[in-house]
């Protein structure tokens, strides 16, 4: 009886992970171009796509950092087909920009409004269009019962949507699947040469739902994240020496 009941149980958590988008990756696929470290650390080692993500910045730079990794999140969710949709409050976004990131410009749009309310009311609204690939929201604030409405959004389309938002020194709790900060760290030269190297930040996975947390320095190099690693760095000197 107590080995059906343990069955039972771990059947029930099964069920649940994959109701909140943490389903098995199929049989020969690989992770999430690069993001391999980072994703084994989610339930399932799964990246949850058709979740909310909420993205925190304390200041401008964390916000360029933030938008620079979410633009090359933005490519790989777009693979398949689909545009994203950009809702902004600051307007600093360049999209001839987001090439850098693997991203055609003309498959973003960005929609400028001038409130959070505004803003979260129409990534609701979009966040239910099958059609999109992945939704980004500019806020400054987001409370649980925002973030919940949003999460509800993304379990019927199965849409990908990140909340970009200023962090207060306290943090309320959302629905989201995960809490990102993304900081900015100086470029590494390539081979030596002077110039600016590739973009480089410090991933802070600071929670995720069923999962554990995590800290990491990620490149994005010829098209694909890369984990900041001694391996990593002398493999890539061999690639371009």
């Amino acid at each position: 009886m107590p080995g059906t009941k343990a069955d039972i149980i771990t059947q029930l958590r099964k069920n649940i992970l994959q109701w909140e988008g943490y389903k098995p990756p199929a049989a020969g696929t690989q992770g999430l171009v690069g993001l391999d470290p980072v994703e084994k650390v989610f339930p399932n080692g799964v990246f949850p796509v058709g979740s909310v993500h909420e993205v925190v910045c304390a200041n401008t730079g964390q916000v360029a950092a933030a938008g620079g990794f979410i633009s090359g999140l933005l490519s790989v969710l777009a693979r398949n087909g689909g545009v994203c949709l950009w809702i902004g409050l600051s307007q600093t976004v360049f999209a001839p920009a987001l090439k850098a990131f693997g991203n055609e410009p003309h498959k973003v749009i960005f929609l400028n409004l001038l409130r959070d309310k505004e803003v979260l009311w129409v990534m609701e609204e979009a966040l239910k269009c099958t059609g999109l690939a992945a939704v980004v929201g500019e806020v400054s604030g987001l409370d649980f019962k925002q973030s919940r409405r949003l999460q509800l959004a993304v379990e019927q389309s199965h849409v990908t949507g990140f909340i970009l938002r200023n962090a207060s020194k306290k943090l309320s709790p959302t629905a989201c699947a995960a809490r990102w900060q993304i900081k900015p760290l100086p470029s590494a030269p390539v081979d030596g040469l002077p110039g600016l190297g590739f973009p480089r930040w410090q991933v802070n996975l600071l929670k995720v739902r069923n999962g554990q947390t995590g800290k990491w320095t990620i490149e994005w190099d010829d098209g694909k994240f890369i984990t900041v690693t001694e391996t990593a760095i002398v493999e890539r000197s061999l690639n371009y020496g």
